[in-house]
């Protein structure tokens, strides 16, 4: 069977779900619009397997400003994707991320500082007095600063927001099909229409890659080379009887983070470069938490010598291994074919600010809100890197 529709959005995530609802809702784009999601469960999706951070502290202007944006979005949810009068439940636990440096990483972190200061950002620089004043249960011995956001950071329910999305979407009219494209249909410059497994075939306007970490497969049918590989991280899930009091999504200047869940925390940390193969599968390496977290974390904050390891799981980066940003929009060549992946664990907070930007583009050709040019596949053609000094 053939069906058209004026813009195929492959992936139906939290990334082609908001890109949905902006098309139909503040853009008012009155074409048809069928989103592709193989797992309507969402169970495997990245999404759903994330630790749910919102954060100002990045170094380039661009990410400031979408999770900026993605952050007041999550805090007026209720004004935007309300189905019916009724709004959706998305508790803001804004308790600030908190990243610490050494004496050898301290000018980096006041430098990014006052980028982020001067973009609107709402963090401060603590020094290490002052550090152990807000955090008693921190050891500070070793450090030079830190730099703390005091609103907009913090963590969500990755699953509620996506969800949240899909159903205003759908409820604007959006056409969500369980099934899974195989091949694209490529004529000259245009895709012409994509082939789904079950054996239909769609014929589009337009085509967003939003595949997550299956987006290079999804460009590879277009003939489209996307340096997007799976990347696999682990959640640690453990338990403290010491009381730690409001404690900050923390990250130690070796990489290793941890913040509150419940009653509960966790953490992790992404593995060396050398150490972080292509991945789909979601087997869990304990020896990373036994021989890196724990002991970095019991360092840190020694109350944590005597925690206990309540369970993991594990989720994948769509890892853009060119530098570790997002691919956004239009192909140079093949007009018709946007890109909205590679979010190398960013895609979350920056959802709402990328599905505007994206429907911007798609239905008036230009970026509106934020210019997000630098962030196009021209870079990757160009070997012109986007270097992100502020990566977990």
């Amino acid at each position: 069977m053939t069906q058209a529709c004026d813009v195929a959005i492959v992936g139906g995530g939290v990334v082609g779900s908001a890109i949905a609802y902006f098309l139909l809702g503040p853009m008012g784009f009155r074409g048809r619009v069928v989103v592709v999601e193989k797992d309507s469960t969402y169970a495997d999706a990245a999404t759903s397997r994330s630790a749910g951070g919102i954060r100002q502290q990045f170094s380039t202007p661009e990410n400031i400003a979408m999770s900026s944006f993605g952050a007041e979005f999550v805090k007026h949810v209720g004004d935007y994707l309300s189905v019916e009068g009724e709004a959706p439940s998305i508790p803001f636990t804004e308790w600030g991320y908190l990243f610490l440096a050494s004496p050898a990483g301290i000018a980096t972190l006041e430098t990014n500082h006052k980028t982020q200061r001067d973009l609107g950002a709402d963090n401060v620089l603590l020094a290490p007095p002052a550090l152990k004043a807000r955090f008693p249960w921190l050891k500070v011995d070793d450090l030079a600063g830190g730099c703390l956001g005091l609103s907009n950071e913090g963590w969500i329910d990755p699953y509620s927001l996506l969800q949240a999305f899909r159903r205003k979407a759908r409820s604007l009219g959006a056409v969500y099909l369980n099934d899974e494209a195989v091949g694209l249909e490529r004529r000259g410059n245009r895709i012409e229409a994509l082939t789904l497994a079950r054996g239909g075939r769609i014929v589009c306007g337009s085509l967003v890659d939003s595949a997550g970490y299956h987006a290079h497969e999804v460009a590879a049918m277009a003939a489209i080379e996307l340096p997007i590989r799976p990347r696999k991280r682990f959640v640690f899930v453990f338990d403290c009887k010491a009381p730690i009091e409001r404690a900050p999504l923390l990250i130690d200047p070796s990489g290793v983070y941890f913040r509150p869940e419940g009653a509960n925390f966790i953490g992790g940390v992404s593995p060396p470069e050398d150490q972080d193969p292509d991945c789909f599968d979601f087997e869990i390496d304990y020896g990373l938490f036994e021989d890196v977290v724990w002991p970095t974390l019991a360092e840190r904050v020694p109350a944590f010598e005597a925690i206990k390891l309540v369970r993991a799981w594990a989720g994948h980066y769509d890892y853009n291994t060119f530098d570790q940003n997002a691919i956004l929009g239009p192909h140079p060549e093949i007009g018709n074919f946007y890109f909205a992946n590679g979010f190398s664990g960013h895609g979350l907070q920056q959802s709402p600010a990328v599905g505007r930007a994206t429907a911007e583009f798609i239905t008036h050709g230009v970026y509106r809100s934020i210019d997000l040019t630098r962030f196009g596949y021209e870079r990757v053609l160009k070997g012109e890197p986007i270097v992100e000094l502020n990566v977990v």
